[in-house]
């Protein structure tokens, strides 16, 4: 095995974005596209997360709205307000989050596993926590977040 190969492997490509004060993120080979909020139609009867759907480039999208998925307070949407466009199993699904900063390299030794948190509404869905100088990134496992089940079932595409 080359060197060259070796350093890829130790390393993964995240997507980071922001809720409230915090930074998140996503492996990028998870995410299809980042796009402005644009308009979203109202599913009725779905939980108060999924914010409805939108059509994206011919294909409807469920779209979910992370703040209110982590039980945090809902806020205007801004201009700095996007979409990820990320792959769950065999459909795509949109997270709502306050800002997507930027993509980086993270050596994956320097991603710790999930801490023991007490009293967080979004510990269940955090993989693990990477350092990278003075920031401090809280890595998300998509599956946990929404499984695609549940969004079938929320609307209505069951089968």
């Amino acid at each position: 095995m080359t060197e060259t190969t070796e350093t890829l492997k130790d390393e993964i490509k995240l997507i980071v974005f922001q809720l409230k004060e915090k930074e998140y993120a996503i492996p990028v080979s998870q995410v299809n596209a980042i796009e402005k909020i644009e308009h979203i139609t109202r599913v009725p009867g779905v939980k108060n997360y999924i914010k409805g759907v939108i059509n994206l480039r011919g294909v409807v999208t469920p779209v979910i709205d992370l703040r209110l998925r982590f039980d945090i307070e809902q806020e205007e949407y801004s201009n700095s307000t996007r979409v990820i466009i990320v792959a769950l199993e065999d459909m795509e699904v949109g997270l709502i989050v306050d800002a997507a900063n930027d993509v980086i390299d993270v050596k994956v030794d320097s991603i710790e596993p999930q801490p023991e948190i007490v009293g967080v509404a979004e510990a269940e869905y955090i993989s693990g926590v990477a350092k990278i100088e003075k920031r401090l990134l809280i890595l998300l496992d998509l599956e946990k977040v929404l499984t695609t089940d549940e969004v079938r079932v929320n609307l209505g595409n069951e089968g």
